[in-house]
């Protein structure tokens, strides 16, 4: 007899309750990405959106046209540090507006100003098109940094699940083109291996939110096709993982990615770099979202801003 997911994953309390009304993602193909797009959007609607100091809209050049961002801002200044933000939803879903309430409340307990990132989706634009608008957008802000009010000395890359992936190999992208030093990655369970097979990506297949078949029909729609074992697909794939910017991934216990987290940790660590992995217990995919509603949640992205602040430091004029 199978055991019950509510047994096989104890989640805390709070998730829990969320999860047990909220259907899994299902798979994308060209055929479902547009309904799956809309209920996403749906549900985002339902999240709270705290006030901020300020936004702005801005659009970037890009390689396959304008990229819209929007900036955050939860103070006034000329020098405040960034982080550049790509949202999660398996490259294929997801928005801005998905990701609003998580990005202005990252701004305000950061202190950092947040620059969310519309990227390209596939399956209509596939790999590398989003990793190279959310690379232009991220350079972009440190040659704008004057007129974005930010410090470019201190301009972080970050994201959640996709987008974390996204915000990790823009650390080598930056490294292999001599772009520019970001000061730390906030890394939120990304996907680092498109392949995996490490044990929680078995145990985890029928976790909460995120399907494994779920996880590989979006690395499939991303990757249209190329070598998943690309490191700027799968960065566990990389041969170097030298100079890259210090960074935390903050990874939940019952999540896919949780394994391939600590594999990439190992890599970097072993090539002489700084990361550290939060495992928060009880919870699966994208439970940061639910910061207002999870206590769980509320600390690690506590834990989370905390670590961006730190690294990001203090203006350094005082």
């Amino acid at each position: 007899m199978a055991v019950p997911e509510s047994e096989r994953f104890v989640l805390v309390p709070e998730l829990a309750r969320i999860m047990a009304v909220i259907p899994p993602l299902p798979e994308v193909t060209p055929e479902s990405v547009a309904a799956i797009r809309a209920r996403s959007d749906a549900a985002a609607a339902l999240q709270p959106r705290p006030e901020v100091h300020a936004l702005a809209d801005h659009v970037v050049p890009g390689p396959g046209g304008g990229i819209p961002v929007r900036v955050y801002y939860p103070a006034a200044g000329d020098r405040l540090p960034a982080l550049v933000f790509a949202h999660g939803g398996g490259w294929s879903i997801c928005s801005i507006e998905t990701h609003e309430g998580l990005c202005r409340e990252i701004a305000n307990r950061s202190g950092c100003a947040v620059v969310s990132v519309e990227y390209r989706l596939a399956p209509e634009h596939v790999f590398p098109a989003a990793l190279e608008d959310f690379y232009a957008a991220a350079a972009w802000v440190v040659e704008q940094a004057d007129l974005l009010g930010v410090d470019p000395d201190r301009v972080a890359l970050g994201g959640d699940s996709a987008g974390a992936n996204l915000a990790a190999v823009a650390g080598f992208m930056a490294r292999d083109r001599g772009g520019p030093r970001f000061a730390f990655q906030l890394l939120a369970y990304p996907g680092l291996d498109a392949l995996s097979e490490r044990p929680a990506t078995v145990a985890h297949a029928d976790a909460p939110m995120l399907k494994r078949s779920t996880s590989q029909s979006m690395w499939q729609a991303y990757a249209a096709g190329a070598d998943l074992r690309n490191p700027y697909l799968s960065p566990l794939y990389a041969d170097d993982f030298t100079g890259l910017p210090p960074a935390l991934i903050v990874a939940p216990q019952y999540d896919l990615n949780i394994d391939d987290a600590y594999a990439y940790a190992d890599k970097v660590e072993e090539a002489g770099g700084r990361i550290r992995v939060l495992e928060v217990k009880g919870t699966t995919h994208g439970f940061l979202s639910y910061y207002a509603r999870v206590p769980e949640a509320s600390d690690a992205l506590d834990h989370a801003c905390r670590a961006l602040r730190d690294a990001v430091g203090p203006d350094p004029r005082g």
